[in-house]
């Protein structure tokens, strides 16, 4: 079965169809040996053999099959399954017993996001999205009292999943369709994370920055993100915060006992042979990639500490394709050379984008996402923190300041 197939190259593409027709002619003559294309001896023929190709088609990054290709297989035509069924089994098998009621809700709550929320590039209310929720409101499940409410649980893990991927505008109209869906459920109380909050207050302080409460708000949900997931993206404008975010939340955990560590790279910056590996087309030799040589380094489970593999730079369809691999539950690297590299416990990957208008569907159904809005900072914090930094430089600098604050709000 070979999976994503129209990612190969069209020229691959005619070698295979050659191939794929050379077993197909063996067949049909029931033959017991037969000449494969490349091969200087006949090989063997297994009469049972068959093979399968799953495509997605139709957008950047992927090939339209040749038609000497297309006569060789028979396609079949994927039906959309039935959310809802799939949801209750999945909510029985994680020990919900009101399976039923929440299966059913949960199945309105997205197909009505999908239609009333603003249509976005990076939102994703598909299969990918609604298993992830159902695995963590398991997880929530078994962590809380047999005779927790099944009803709030479930509301907010659904809640919590959902906040950090919403654009601002669309955060009272995400809140009002849960209190329509569970009107009997008060607003649940967000978990709280004590270390983490306590600990980037404490940082915030040290680094003159300003306590500001949307954006500590999308240090959690970051935190919370990376509890759930291997691959997230943190999607939001130029100066935002997406850099500090990650950066007060790594050292916060390292400050807490659990050591995190930052390698930062820029894919944009490099080709794409450059990032992965390219193997010389006459002598074979492999020059392995910046990206390839950064996730074969510190995917080793002997490291102590984790790391967080950070790409900073606009997302692209073609280089992030090839991470699918990665950010599905595979979590394995494939690269040009055969080598299929693992992913390790003690490695996430980190995507800090401005906005996800070249990423396909299928990357962005398989990575978290902590969407932060211009509005979730703003202008004050920025300007506070810099005034409290004047006195650093030179302490004659602080009465400036102080006349300076003022004006700023004044104008």
């Amino acid at each position: 079965c070979f999976d994503e197939f129209n990612r190969i190259e069209l020229e691959v593409l005619s070698v295979v169809a050659m191939q794929v027709e050379a077993i197909c002619s063996a067949k049909r003559m029931a033959l017991k040996t037969f000449m494969f294309p490349g091969e200087v001896a006949p090989i063997k023929l297994v009469p049972a053999v068959g093979y399968f190709i799953t495509m997605n088609p139709g957008y950047a990054g992927r090939q339209e099959l040749p038609e000497n290709l297309k006569v060789l297989f028979r396609s079949v035509a994927m039906m959309v399954p039935n959310r809802e069924t799939i949801m209750k089994v999945k909510l029985a098998s994680v020990g919900y017993s009101m399976m039923d009621i929440l299966g059913k809700k949960f199945c309105i709550l997205y197909a009505l996001c999908e239609q009333q929320l603003s249509k976005q590039r990076h939102y994703d209310f598909g299969l990918r999205n609604i298993l992830s929720v159902l695995r963590t409101s398991g997880t929530v499940k078994r962590s809380e009292p047999p005779d927790a409410d099944e009803e709030m649980l479930f509301m907010r893990t659904a809640r919590d999943m959902n906040l950090s991927k919403l654009v601002a505008d669309d955060v009272p109209l995400f809140l009002a369709l849960l209190k329509d869906i569970f009107p009997k459920v008060t607003d649940p109380p967000k978990k709280v994370y004590k270390n983490i909050e306590d600990g980037s207050k404490a940082l915030i302080k040290q680094y003159k920055l300003v306590d500001w409460d949307s954006w500590m708000l999308k240090v959690i949900q970051l935190y919370e993100t990376s509890l759930v997931r291997h691959g997230f993206m943190l999607v939001g404008p130029t100066l935002c915060g997406k850099t500090e975010i990650a950066h007060i939340l790594t050292t916060c955990m390292t400050n807490d006992g659990n050591p995190h560590h930052s390698v930062i790279m820029n894919p944009k910056a490099i080709t794409d042979s450059q990032m992965y590996g390219v193997k010389d087309p006459i002598s074979e030799e492999w020059t392995p990639g910046v990206f390839a040589s950064i996730w074969q380094k510190w995917n080793n489970r002997a490291i102590k500490k984790t790391t967080w593999i950070i790409c900073d730079g606009p997302v692209d369809a073609i280089w992030i394709e090839n991470l699918n691999t990665v950010l599905d539950d595979n979590k394995i690297l494939t690269l040009a050379n055969n080598d299929r590299i693992p992913m390790t416990d003690n490695c996430k990957i980190v995507f800090e984008v401005q906005d996800l208008r070249n990423a396909s569907p299928a990357t962005v159904s398989r990575a978290g996402i902590i969407y932060v809005s211009a509005s979730d900072l703003g202008w004050e914090p920025l300007v506070g923190s810099w005034l409290q930094r004047r006195g650093d430089i030179n302490p004659n600098r602080q009465g400036g300041a102080d006349l300076l604050k003022p004006l700023f709000y004044k104008y």
